[in-house]
């Protein structure tokens, strides 16, 4: 088990199965995010946490494109089952105890971006020899960089005053997501023969 991609094929590249599994995995969580922002932006923006994450939006369709266009896809037998267990993850699970569904809905969107956006660091994989110019290595790395930015939207929601009185409630599907987005992660780097250090 290494804490590192690779080792690299002989063009210099990460392996096309780790690639593959990779790629599947962020654009299973990518594509929920945005599925379920679109769903649950209004048709007018009104607050300043709407607008990020409108913005957001966009960038996560961004991410599932570069993806699908960076990534060198090869076959993968175990890919139609843990996807299946991805998406079954992603699923809505909105916060009990709002009178609003709707509320509880959106701060479990915005904690399940959050967590996909802090829990999973791509880039860090990547050993030191990986070409810099590689269109994977250069994916993974805008992924992380974005990343970084984006989460301001989850976190400018989550922190507002209008959920001061419901505080333990939404750290508690904070934590939940992490938890469920990070071990998921793991899981998968595990099946590719990856073991990334784990981060309080």
């Amino acid at each position: 088990m290494s804490r590192f991609l690779g080792p690299l094929d002989p063009a210099g590249r990460v392996p096309a199965r780790q690639q593959t599994r990779i790629s599947a995995f962020l654009i299973s969580a990518h594509g929920a995010l945005a599925r379920q922002l679109a769903f649950a932006l209004p048709p007018h923006l009104q607050c300043g946490w709407e607008t990020e994450l409108h913005a957001q939006l966009y960038r996560e369709t961004e991410i599932v494109s570069l993806l699908l266009h960076a990534t060198s896809w090869v076959p993968d037998l175990e890919l139609p089952l843990l996807a299946l267990s991805w998406e079954t993850s992603w699923l809505p699970k909105p916060v009990p105890g709002f009178d609003d569904a709707g509320q509880g809905a959106l701060i479990d969107l915005a904690a399940f971006g959050h967590a996909l956006h802090a829990a999973i660091r791509p880039a860090a994989l990547l050993p030191v020899e990986a070409p810099a110019e590689d269109s994977f290595v250069l994916a993974l790395r805008r992924i992380e960089f974005e990343s970084g930015r984006m989460m301001q939207a989850q976190i400018l929601f989550l922190k507002s005053p209008a959920l001061l009185s419901h505080r333990d409630a939404v750290s508690a599907a904070v934590e939940r997501r992490h938890e469920e987005v990070r071990m998921l992660w793991l899981g998968m780097l595990k099946g590719i023969g990856v073991a990334e250090r784990q981060t309080s």
